[in-house]
């Protein structure tokens, strides 16, 4: 048996590496899986990388403890995959060459037999699993048969391609993510995993992120259910469904890919695309809900706090990365088994253990270098209606509107060309903020979607609609 840390461990004190390696032994003894690697990462940085067990190298007997895993060893990570394609379909979004709202037949050639429901589904809606779409591909279970066996993107649909209307529930499907990779494919003019290591592996130091599996790599094993017994999965490349689960990668360049999710990059994919992604894309079945799931990303709550990330599996590998970016924290967790450990609950753990023993210190307060007086003028106390706001200036000449009572419809506001802005959270998301001017420049009110807001409850002065009655606030 072997343990080892990160060669990163001193930012964290001695007590909470302890408590994490404590629940990845735990987590390895009471799973029956042959290795388990974690990581943690706060404000973008692994702070902590932990290893239990071995027998990972060459095949061999049981038990071997040649090869034992590093946090640069390579681990299938299956459906965290999706979260990578994602990315690149969010890239061709904020570049304008495909809308989330258009419908897939628009940009890909969907074949005649998939039927016209297969077609009108929205990149949204793929990207959520809301279109509808059966769950698998065609043919015999295509995470243990070769790839060759549907080397047409014809060859992914079944006679009922379409499972439930669009738009109207989660409905999770690989057969979604196939298309998806296709469409990448289709709108960059070469093979998604090239497109992915340009755009999103090279930029972000994932040099160990690969669609094929090189040394040092884990090889995947059943565990026995009634004995401590293992069986070697087969490694298939599964081609035209390689966007559902294809990739292999490490602790280490998952810590890079969870700082990515957590705080953005520009050269990848900005902050703001990053929180479309996390917003619930369909409404949760349940009022309460602990699940849902936003745009190429599952959400989870646990520990009292909202997680953003994706779970894994493959034959033989089970993984998961979470990000708490409120907490600037992110964790990772990697298995070579294909079943009988909880991935995500010990990804969810290892982050909880480092948000309670050593939360992370808010970033410091600093003054701005510059102040633009109009901005200024616009800020503080707003009313829509008798409701009071505030109104507050944040950085890049972004707005903040918030309920004074802290009850109320709170967004945030990027600004446009134009002079606009446009909400980017909330009940305002994608409405436009505008200010009036009088003809002597002076500021009238805010529109906000047709919301006026005044600078005093009922202003008789500003075009309140239906009007304020000219006796003004009166008792009783």
């Amino acid at each position: 048996m072997i343990d080892s840390s990160g060669d990163m461990d001193a930012e964290l004190l001695p007590e909470t590496r302890r408590a994490l390696l404590h629940r990845l032994a735990v987590a390895q003894a009471e799973g029956r899986v042959p290795s388990a690697v974690g990581a943690v990462v706060r404000d973008g940085r692994t702070v902590w990388t932990g290893v239990r067990g071995g027998a990972v190298g060459p095949p061999g007997e049981p038990g071997e403890t040649e090869g034992a895993p590093t946090a640069d060893t390579r681990y299938r990570i299956g459906s965290i995959t999706k979260t990578f394609v994602a990315v690149l379909v969010m890239r061709l979004c904020d570049e304008g060459l495909l809308d989330l709202s258009d419908p897939l037949g628009e940009h890909l050639e969907v074949p005649a037999g998939a039927g016209d429901e297969v077609a009108s589904a929205t990149v949204a809606q793929l990207l959520s699993h809301s279109a509808g779409l059966a769950a698998e591909p065609r043919g015999p279970w295509w995470e243990r048969t070769p790839g060759g066996l549907r080397p047409e993107t014809a060859d992914l649909f079944g006679e009922r391609p379409v499972r439930h209307p669009a738009g109207r529930r989660h409905h999770y499907s690989n057969l979604g993510y196939a298309l998806l990779g296709s469409l990448v494919e289709r709108l960059r003019g070469a093979p998604w995993h090239d497109v992915l290591r340009e755009e999103v592996l090279d930029p972000l130091g994932m040099d160990r992120t690969t669609p094929l599996p090189g040394e040092p790599y884990a090889r995947g094993w059943a565990v026995h259910p009634w004995a401590d017994a293992v069986l070697p999965e087969p490694l298939a490349d599964t081609g035209r469904m390689a966007p559902a689960g294809q990739l292999w990668s490490t602790a280490r360049d998952l810590g890079r890919f969870a700082a990515f999710l957590t705080a953005g990059d520009d050269r990848v994919l900005g902050a703001e695309s990053l929180a479309r992604m996390r917003a619930p894309a369909v409404a949760p079945e349940a009022e309460a809900w602990d699940q849902a799931y936003g745009l190429g990303m599952q959400l989870v709550r646990s520990g009292g706090r909202l997680l953003a990330g994706h779970t894994g599996s493959m034959p033989g590998f089970l993984a998961a990365v979470w990000t708490a970016p409120g907490e600037r924290l992110a964790s990772v967790a990697l298995v070579n088994a294909t079943s009988g450990l909880p991935v995500g609950g010990l990804a969810a753990d290892l982050l909880g253990i480092v948000a309670e023993r050593e939360p992370s210190l808010p970033e410091p307060w600093r003054p701005r270098s510059q102040a633009d007086p109009e901005l200024l003028a616009l800020t503080g106390p707003w009313y829509w209606g008798p409701a009071a706001f505030a109104l507050r200036v944040r950085e890049g000449r972004a707005l903040e509107l918030v309920p004074a009572g802290g009850t109320g419809r709170a967004s945030r506001f990027r600004p446009e060309a134009d002079g606009t802005w446009t909400g980017l959270d909330g009940y305002y998301a994608g409405e436009t903020l505008r200010v009036v001017r009088e003809e002597d420049g002076s500021v009238s009110h805010l529109d906000l979607g047709t919301f006026v807001f005044t600078r005093a409850p009922y202003d008789p002065d500003a075009p309140v609609p239906g009007g304020v009655d000219p006796r003004g606030w009166r008792a009783g």
